[in-house]
């Protein structure tokens, strides 16, 4: 709950700047990608500005995820390898439950054909 409320109130406030950001900038602003020819770029994007803010936001927040995921490789390695530990320890504690109440069973079948 206190997330979520934490959340809200970091989320509202940054959206509302988000929002007065690409108001106040939608002037074109031509991005040109050929650092020889400048005057007459073979290679030039035409955008309101905020478009170029958003996107580095967007290429940010990915560039983050991508850093954040591979950094954690080394535990969901981890966390892999000690399933597979667990499901070998619990397909042997299943075979031993079975060989314990097969053996017990005939241990009692002996028993009842010896008492009569």
């Amino acid at each position: 709950m206190v997330r979520r409320l934490l959340a809200l109130f970091v989320a509202f406030p940054l959206g509302a700047i988000l929002i007065a950001i690409a108001v106040s900038n939608r002037q074109p602003v031509a991005l040109i990608l050929d650092p020889f020819v400048p005057e007459n770029p073979a290679l030039s994007i035409e955008l309101p500005f905020y478009a170029y803010l958003l996107g580095a936001l967007v290429v940010g927040v990915i560039l983050g995820g991508v850093a954040t995921w591979m950094g954690q490789s080394r535990w969901r390695q981890t966390a892999r390898a000690q399933g597979q530990r667990a499901q070998r320890w619990q397909a042997e504690a299943d075979r031993l439950t079975r060989e314990r109440d097969t053996s017990a069973t005939a241990t009692r079948s002996d028993l009842a054909i010896a008492g009569r």
